[in-house]
Order: structure tokens, then sequence, then C-alpha cells
């Protein structure tokens, strides 16, 4: 039997009764990227209005009697749904579905159904998997490339029929339904039970699903394809958008339009060119700055070299530099019996060391300074660098090269 979600994918609420409620745990994703588990319940109940999880669709959210539904899953013929919150079986329940989501994912299959269909008919392009994104959805064809123009055609092909309002509706065969061999598929789970469930677009196509549908291609609005590009295997994924995602696409690009009209000073149609003149005066800029960058390495190197504190510890920091100024520093140094150690970025961030000198020390100072400074880098032959997060830790740096430098001078 399909569930209400599925036999009504219009409805938005709905009264049902608990059958179970059990025991379960739940992984999420936490605020801060790592894996969380939650404790709680799967509920199952007479009949779901909140679909689960599957056929590439992601699962609905809504609420029990208002007690949130973090998750929907098929188990066989029924619907888990975990809660925070038990619920006691036999008890009549009122259940409320996310419209929103439920009605984006609605518009995100169909549109799914309808490029499929049209890709297969004007190019014998078959689909061999898609997913339901957050933001947009993909297609993957079975093909190792699709041309612009080829992209184009289902474009335009897909729209025309959105105008022409053609129905979609569901019906259920048995497996032994001759019709059953005239429908699209890509097989069966392995634990299906029941009737086989198609979905029909009037005159376009009939495909095995077990998704929430519009009822008119008419509710789609429009599909956008956004572009197409190499896949694994062979593969090419088409993009795209349907309904209401278009539609904030296009507000979303509206506005970024309007806010690089105001800072080009330029209408929308010279962007590309103005973005072009930026980048060539960048690139000449940067090329200007890193020859200056260089030149003053070797000022400062000679400065070092001759100031009157030149032995034992030399440290410099700069806000400014990179890899490439501290070693064009060490290098013009060249110094084997002074330990040199130099640092770019924030004073207190992160940023980038180099510690040069005595292979020896160098070899043995280097993990002990990588350790206070909370970074990591590499090094041989008397020079080590490498990156570090805590820049405000340099003096604790300092001091232990002293401290050595002292051992090692009163050893001898």
């Amino acid at each position: 039997m399909a569930f209400r979600c599925q036999r009504d994918s219009y409805a938005r609420e709905f009264t049902t009764t608990v059958v179970s409620c059990s025991p379960a745990e739940l992984q999420t994703e936490g605020s801060n990227g790592k894996k969380e588990v939650l404790s709680g319940f799967h509920v199952v109940l007479e009949d779901t209005l909140l679909f689960p999880e599957g056929g590439g669709q992601p699962d609905d959210h809504g609420t029990i009697n208002d007690i949130s539904v973090l998750r929907v899953t098929r188990r066989g013929a029924q619907a888990d749904h975990f809660t925070q919150t038990p619920l006691t079986p036999g008890t009549e329940v009122q259940v409320r579905v996310d419209w929103e989501r439920r009605f984006d994912h609605m518009q995100q299959h169909s549109g799914q159904h309808l490029i499929t269909a049209v890709a297969d008919h004007l190019f014998g392009l078959k689909t061999t998997s898609w997913e339901l994104g957050r933001l947009r959805s993909v297609i993957e064809l079975d093909s190792p490339s699709v041309t612009a123009e080829q992209v184009a055609a289902i474009e335009q092909s897909v729209n025309e029929k959105i105008r022409d309002r053609l129905p979609v509706y569901v019906r259920e065969l048995s497996l032994d339904d001759p019709g059953v061999e005239q429908v699209r598929g890509r097989g069966l789970p392995d634990d299906h039970a029941g009737p086989i469930r198609v979905v029909t677009i009037k005159s376009v196509d009939s495909n095995m699903c077990c998704g929430t549908h519009v009822s008119n291609l008419s509710d789609l609005q429009v599909i956008k394809i956004l572009g197409s590009e190499k896949g694994k295997k062979n593969k090419t994924n088409v993009t795209f958008l349907a309904g209401n995602r278009v539609l904030k696409w296009m507000e979303k690009s509206h506005s970024t339009e309007k806010a690089l009209t105001a800072l080009l000073k330029c209408g929308a149609e010279d962007h590309v060119e103005a973005v072009k003149k930026l980048q060539n005066s960048s690139k000449l800029l940067q090329k200007n700055n890193l020859n200056l960058l260089r030149d003053l390495a070797v000022h400062i190197a000679h400065s070092l070299r001759n100031s009157p504190d030149w032995g034992g510890v030399v440290t410099l920091h700069r806000k400014e530099g990179d890899s490439e100024f501290m070693n064009i520093i060490a290098n013009e140094i060249g110094s084997e019996e002074t330990l040199l150690f130099l640092t770019v970025g924030e004073e207190k961030g992160a940023g980038l060391f180099l510690l040069a000198g005595p292979a020896e020390a160098v070899e043995t100072l280097a993990p002990r300074v990588a350790e206070v400074l909370e970074g990591k880098g590499a090094g041989k032959k008397g020079r080590f660098q490498g990156k570090a997060t805590k820049m405000s830790r340099r003096a604790e740096v300092q001091a232990l090269l002293r401290d050595y430098v002292s051992t090692q001078s009163a050893e001898e």
C-alpha cells in the first residue's frame, strides 16, 4: 500500500494513529561539521504524510502533534519517524508536513522525470542516476559528453511541455501486469513488496517511482538547465533548477548584478570587460609588488648582516611577505654561524616562519619551534620553514633560541 504522501502529494496535514514507538539513535552532522549521535525514538504510524527518503528524493520534514520529526526512513512497507519525544501506541495524532520543502521536492523530482524523458526522446541520452540537492539537482546521463546545443534543445522542449499544462498521474500495477514491461525504471528495491507505483506524464513518460510529484506540469512553472560537465566513468552530469528555485536563483543573480553595477560603475553588459581590466591591472600590481618585495628582502639582508647586533640569534618579523621573501633574506645572509628566525603574517594570528643556521642546531631546534608556534613544517641542510597558527608566541621562540646559543657557548 502506498503512503498518504504518495496517494496525495498535495495534502498538508491529516490524522492517523501511532502503531509503535521504540528507542532509536540518529547520526547527524553538528554545526561544527562533526558527526553527532542523537538519542530518540522510531515512531511508526498507521499511515504517514511524511515521505521517507528514497528514489533519489530526500525525506520530508514535519511534525507529529507539534513534535518535530528529524528523519523519515523506509523499512519494508512501513516508515520510521525519528523524534526525540516518545509517542504512545494507540494515540490519535495530527501529522503536518513542511509544505515549502515538500513542494520544492515535488517540483525538482517531476522536473527530473521530464528532463530525463526529453533527453532520451530527443538524443537517446539515458539517465543512470540523479541527486536532488539542497540548492540544485544533478542528472547523470550515460554519455561521455553533451553539447551546448543539446542542452538548449532539451531546455526548450521541457518548457514547451510545461506551457502545454500536461497532466501527471499515478497508478499502481501488479508485478505480473503486462504493462510493467512498457514502464521505464532502474529496478526495484530488494525489500519491495506490493504493487508497482508508476508515475506518468501524459504522452511523454511512464516511470516506476516512489516519490512525490506535481499533478500537472504547469506546477513546475519553469525549468532552467544550468549546464553540463564531465562526470565519472564516461558519464555527463547535467545540473538544473525547477520552479521556485529558478525564481530564487534569478533574484540572487539580480542582486549580484546590481551590486557589481555599483562597484564597477558600468552596466551589466560591460561587467565582464570591466573585470578583465581589473584582473590585468591586479596582475601588473602583483608583479611590481613582488619585485619590490624582493629588492626589500635583499636590502634587509644586508642591513642585518652589517648590524652591530649581528651574531648569536637574529630575528625579524614583517606583516607583509611570503616564503620567497624569507628565503631571499636567508640566501643573501648565507651565514652558518648565526641562528636566523624570520616570520611573516599577523602579529598575533597565523603566518609563516623560517629557521636557518648551523645544520645541527636547526635540526635540534626546529621541532620545538614548530611546537611553540603551534605549526608544522619541513626542511633540510640548515633550513626549516612552515606554517604557524600562534605568531603571538614568537618571543618564546626567541628565548628558546638564545638559551640554546648560550648553552652551546658555555659548553665550548
